[in-house]
């Protein structure tokens, strides 16, 4: 008989992070004086405990026992083998997915969420600030929140808001405050409201609310957090790929194409940096963040220096990025309407270490509702994108007649989402297909910064 799901132990579960800085070289986050910033100018965002690990060139690092006792609520994660998408798609491809709809907000967030609310707890910290897009992540820090006694607000973008109620209500049950952003609780979001009140949001916008709520807090027991983009949040999904790595191992197997959906690439590089390292060291595998066309970040914008946030307040990343002041459409998969990316994913795309893809939000949802039909698990919005890459490298397989091992990142169940798939049923979703000139005024704003070196990790 096939193997299913195959499974790790508790004790099975990987004791250190992987940390991709030791293996590429990069781009420092400039300051406004155009110098490379410091941990000091950090300190009133972050903690300082999260700074080094932000900064450190350290291959490993050691995950302490308070955050794996959380894990185990639901990790390790279990590797599934998609039998019956690969019947449905007659493909001679073999499909596996990390699960990671079974953490208790349903998506990978909490990965990082719980490191990050244990870090700051032990530096004193007693209330997180943070953004969302979709609402899992926020959600997430919700939950890690109440773990370890802290507060936490949250700023979600409007639109998802909107269409995500339940949401809320998650973060309300456990303990969160959650506002839709812009808000009129910042300068940024009343600026923002005065020039468009209809304004769908964006996470741009929040984050420039988080941050700024979070420095204005003279009490200097607030912190910013963030669920995605950064090198120290990242380095806390990387357990995803270990454990998948553990898991073929188990079974014989290895990944010939690694897939993850990708906004500001947490989940993608939390599966995929692992196999990045492998690949570094001279294995064949192809690895494919892939985005919505909507928001082509990685497909068609350039690699160049911009904020993070709409307002300017974060320093300058070398990313790619569509412009800061860049408002996706509405499409329903929240958390990938980012104009940026992350800067460690930006600089593998302009390696050609790993290549990206953009799917339709029809396509999407198209291969999410038949992931649905065959496997019985309703995907995220977000997740519905790597879905429809894992079923395009498929079809190829089978118009090849190559046995592919694929392996992609099922990064959060849809249960909160299906608004979303009601309008889909409905007919009432529609693709953005942006023109190649549509966001030439936003990336525009680009050329006033300095430009990143080319440089090469291999």
């Amino acid at each position: 008989m096939e193997t299913k799901k195959v499974l790790l132990t508790e004790d099975e579960m990987p004791r250190q992070w992987y940390n991709i800085l030791a293996d590429i070289k990069m781009n420092p986050p400039l300051g406004p004086d155009g110098n490379p910033v410091s941990p000091e100018q950090l300190a009133p965002v972050f903690p300082m405990n999260m700074i080094e690990q932000e900064v450190s060139p350290e291959r490993w690092f050691d995950i302490p026992e308070e955050v794996l006792g959380v894990y185990r609520i639901w990790r390790p994660s279990p590797l599934i083998r998609a039998l019956e998408l690969e019947k449905a798609l007659d493909t001679p491809a073999r499909i596996y997915y990390k699960y990671e709809g079974v953490s208790p907000p349903g998506s990978h967030k909490p990965n990082t969420a719980v490191a990050q609310a244990y870090y700051n707890k032990e530096f004193g910290i007693q209330q997180l600030v943070t953004e969302t897009g979709a609402g899992q992540w926020g959600s997430a820090l919700a939950f890690a929140c109440a773990q370890f006694g802290l507060h936490c607000k949250v700023f979600m973008v409007r639109v998802s808001f909107d269409q995500k109620p339940y949401r809320k209500s998650m973060m309300t049950a456990w303990g969160a405050e959650c506002v839709p952003s812009p808000s009129p609780d910042t300068k940024a979001g009343r600026d923002i409201l005065e020039k468009d009140p209809d304004t769908p949001g964006s996470l741009g916008i929040a984050i420039s609310e988080a941050v700024e709520s979070a420095v204005s807090d003279t009490s200097g027991k607030t912190r910013y957090s963030l669920g995605s983009v950064l090198n120290h949040v990242i380095l806390h999904q990387t357990i995803i790929g270990l454990e998948a790595k553990k898991q073929f191992e188990k079974i014989g197997e290895y990944p010939d194409v690694v897939i993850g959906c990708a906004g500001g690439g947490s989940n993608f590089a939390g599966l995929a940096y692992p196999f990045v390292y492998d690949k570094i060291n001279g294995k064949e595998v192809a690895i494919h963040p892939v985005e919505p066309a909507a928001c082509p970040t990685l497909t068609k914008a350039p690699f160049a220096y911009d904020h993070g946030d709409t307002a300017g307040y974060t320093p300058l990343l070398p990313m790619h990025s569509l412009g800061h002041t860049f408002v996706p459409p509405p499409i329903h998969a929240g958390g990938l309407r980012y104009h940026g990316m992350a800067p460690s994913v930006s600089q593998l795309v302009a390696e050609g270490i790993i290549e990206a893809r953009a799917v339709n939000q029809l396509a999407a949802f198209e291969a999410g509702v038949l992931a649905a039909r065959t496997e019985g698990i309703i995907a995220a919005p977000e997740t519905n994108h790597a879905i429809a890459a894992v079923v395009e490298e498929a079809r190829r397989a089978k118009e090849e007649g190559k046995q592919k091992v694929i392996l992609f990142n099922w990064s959060g169940h849809g249960l909160i989402d299906l608004g979303s798939y009601d309008k889909y049923f409905s007919g009432e979703l529609q693709d953005y297909p942006v023109g190649e000139h549509e966001f030439d005024e936003t990336i525009a704003i680009l050329e006033k910064y300095p430009k990143p070196q080319q440089l090469k990790s291999r």
